[in-house]
């Protein structure tokens, strides 16, 4: 349930650049780093401990050990708290605290990695392609990159396109589910092919199996279009 999971970084980097951290604040000390299989970790079943350093947002976590320690037969751990560090260079919609969650949100749209190089695939034109549910902001991220002087495809638009008479996919659309799709003036009532398709995987593969090479086709031509303006 973490926010951005898909950035967290491995343990065993964490664990490394922890250790570098630790040791540069003071060498001195010994420190054994183990990761949390579980909420709880060796605090309820490691006799030697004393502390638990808490903040006031993880006290009653700290309480909760304490109760597992006194049921496993250990005793109760000094409960140290110290202040949480406020951050300040926080935007409006992140907490007010240095949080891990606000610095994975300021990793989007930075490249993580190289672009992988595929012979196959040639350097122009870089092709992004956005995908992502409704309301997941698809449009909103298109917007951006035009103005940066991307050129934009926008499949949901070809979509529609394939349907209209004339189009690549009208003919065959037709053919396949018969003249009882078509509106007074010839347009395919996309309502009425819903309604025939939704909910019957067969018949939804017949359609799909129509439309989107066409649609993929016309992605191609779009492609070819933004190449030859140098975009």
């Amino acid at each position: 349930d973490k926010v951005l999971p898909e950035l967290i970084e491995p343990y065993e980097l964490r664990a490394a650049k922890l250790r570098e951290f630790l040791e540069d604040v003071k060498p001195s000390l010994c420190y054994d780093i183990v990761p949390l299989a579980d909420p709880f970790g060796p605090s309820v079943t490691d006799p030697d401990l004393q502390c638990l350093v808490v903040s006031e947002e993880t006290r009653r976590g700290g309480e909760a050990v304490n109760r597992k320690r006194l049921e496993n037969g250990l005793p109760e751990l000094t409960l140290h708290e110290i202040q949480l560090m406020k951050d300040p260079v926080r935007s409006q919609n992140e907490e007010e605290k240095i949080s891990s969650s606000s610095l994975r949100q300021r990793l989007l749209g930075t490249l993580l990695q190289p672009p992988r190089q595929d012979p196959a695939l040639p350097l122009r034109p870089y092709v992004i392609g956005l995908t992502g549910g409704t309301g997941s902001g698809k449009t909103s991220i298109a917007k951006l990159l035009g103005h940066l002087g991307a050129f934009v495809i926008d499949a949901d638009k070809l979509g529609h396109a394939v349907y209209v008479p004339g189009g690549p996919a009208y003919e065959p659309v037709v053919a396949a589910f018969g003249a009882e799709i078509l509106n007074k003036d010839g347009t395919i009532n996309r309502k009425v092919l819903g309604a025939k398709v939704f909910g019957n995987q067969e018949r939804l593969k017949s359609l799909t199996d129509i439309v989107w090479p066409e649609i993929a086709q016309m992605v191609k031509e779009r492609v070819r279009e933004a190449d030859a303006q140098g975009k």
